[in-house]
């Protein structure tokens, strides 16, 4: 095998086999589980596992080259008109490719299909442009931010109810594991030729600006559909037996998304071939190593997208349904919490989120704090959805002061830490989600009853949230460690255990 396929698996391996192991643990102990149910979503996790390795490894052979090479060109032209006109039309692209939206389309029968794609696609390729045109003319991120979530949250208060979670949802599941590689790294080319003191912090923002455009759009498409007759197509719940009817099953489902992997990627392979032919940027031994990308995304998502969606939707459903009916439904929030810790990890995004994190600030800000901050937000989302659900909490008494805390931090951290943490909650938003978490919400909003326009949509949107506080807190602590270690130095009176962090401090002002 492939030495660095071979590390990327076994990266995705070690995050995938905690949420196994607390399925597993559930079905002995709390929600039996029929062993053909259990062989479905083993076969998956082993799908899942190989697929996230493919993937991770294929996005980093090529969608980070391409749109980082793509950025690095963007930001030598000189017109900036014509810069924007492709950054609309890249975004518009690489949304309509993105599976996890056509997930959520075929969630929300009360919207077309295409007409809820077309209007997310769009919203994204406005906001796209907006974030390219920010970094080129360094305009600050937190006063865009606070104007643009404000208009959201005042709308939040006039569109129907029914329709607010799936507005929220909408931003999360645009920013996901086709998306998110292809827009951060070409963040990283917007910014890379320029020499100022916020040339790293500007790289990161565009994943945070493109997830409003989504909600915004579907928020003003909400005026236009009643959602009142809206409701949920469940993941199949397929009828097994013997491993023959295991195999089947996902021979059955595997051919649609070889399909719809190959017509998500098809039209990013456009896009290289045009702008290679355009700009001559590649070089021979550079195409192959593409072109190899390519493959390794494509066999990885179709593995990726059949493993969770034949093998773990059903287990999600059945879990929410069986925890909610149980004398003891209020072990929905604690479970949710425990699940909501582990399965971020599995997200594919997450990985290409926090190796460009280390990156940039040159490991200043680890991969390993990165992932146990945003473990910790995606657990208290998770546990709120859960929350929800029991009580019947309307979205909008979480969302708009959860936001209000995230804007006003942002006046309060370093600079970086800002786009880090807005861009983070669109990528932690992402397949697994929309998949396992969705569907447990749905199951258990089902067995007691609830509203699910109302009560369970919106886990994708908290998950989206929790990571900005949570991100932020940590620029917090990062700042107040900042301030003390530069008294120490100013006083003359070094303190040997925090050379380490002198060293580490001074390296990333540097690098600002």
């Amino acid at each position: 095998m492939n030495q660095k396929l071979k590390e990327k698996t076994l990266e995705s391996l070690s995050a995938v086999l905690p949420i196994t192991a607390i399925v597993l643990i559930l079905s002995i102990f709390l929600v039996p589980i029929d062993i053909g149910t259990i062989a479905m979503f083993f076969v998956g996790a082993f799908m899942l596992i190989i697929g996230m390795g493919m993937f991770q490894l294929g996005s980093e052979m090529a969608m980070c080259p391409i749109g980082e090479g793509i950025g690095v060109q963007a930001s030598r032209s000189r017109h900036i008109v014509i810069t924007l006109i492709l950054s609309f039309i890249m975004g518009m692209i690489i949304t309509v490719a993105e599976p996890d939206l056509q997930i959520l389309s075929e969630q929300v029968p009360a919207i077309p299909n295409m007409v809820l794609i077309m209007t997310v696609a769009v919203g994204v390729g406005i906001f796209m442009a907006l974030a390219v045109l920010r970094i080129l003319k360094k305009i600050n991120l937190s006063n865009l931010l606070i104007g643009l979530y404000a208009v959201l949250l005042i709308l939040s208060f006039f569109i129907p109810k029914d329709f607010l979670g799936v507005a929220f949802d909408s931003g999360g599941v645009t920013t996901g594991p086709i998306t998110v590689p292809f827009i951060m790294a070409m963040g990283l080319g917007l910014s890379r030729n320029r020499s100022d003191k916020d040339a790293s912090s500007d790289s990161f923002g565009l994943v945070a600006l493109s997830s409003i455009g989504p909600i915004l759009a579907v928020m003003i498409l909400g005026f236009l559909f009643n959602t009142s007759d809206a409701g949920y197509s469940g993941a199949e719940m397929f009828e097994v037996s013997t491993t023959r009817d295991v195999a089947r099953a996902f021979a059955v489902e595997i051919p649609d998304y070889i399909k719809e992997v190959a017509v998500s990627l098809l039209p990013i392979m456009a896009v290289f071939a045009i702008f290679q032919l355009a700009v001559r940027r590649y070089k021979r031994r550079q195409i192959r190593r593409i072109a190899v990308g390519f493959i390794y995304n494509y066999i990885g998502l179709v593995l990726f997208l059949c493993g969770v969606n034949v093998g773990f939707a059903p287990v999600g459903i059945m879990l929410g349904s069986e925890l909610a009916g149980a004398a003891q439904s209020w072990l929905l929030v604690p479970i949710g919490m425990l699940i909501g810790y582990f399965i971020v990890k599995a997200e594919p995004a997450i990985q290409v989120l926090n190796r460009q994190v280390q990156e940039v600030t040159d490991g200043t800000i680890p991969a390993r704090s990165m992932n146990s901050c945003l473990s910790i937000g995606v657990s208290v989302s998770v546990g709120l959805a859960m929350l929800r659900i029991l009580t019947g909490i309307p979205i909008e008494y979480i969302i708009v002061p959860g936001y209000i805390i995230a804007l006003v931090m942002s006046k309060l951290v370093p600079k970086i830490f800002i786009g880090i943490a807005f861009d983070s909650g669109g990528v932690a938003s992402g397949p697994m989600t929309s998949t396992f978490l969705l569907p447990l919400c749905i199951g258990a909003c089902e067995s007691i009853g609830g509203n699910i326009m109302t009560d369970a949509f919106g886990v994708v949107a908290l998950v989206a949230l929790t990571p900005l506080i949570a991100i932020q807190i940590m620029g917090i602590q990062y700042k107040i460690k900042l301030n003390r270690i530069n008294k120490i130095v100013s006083s003359g009176n070094m303190i040997t255990d925090d050379s380490d962090d002198i060293i580490e401090i001074e390296e990333d002002q540097d690098h600002e």
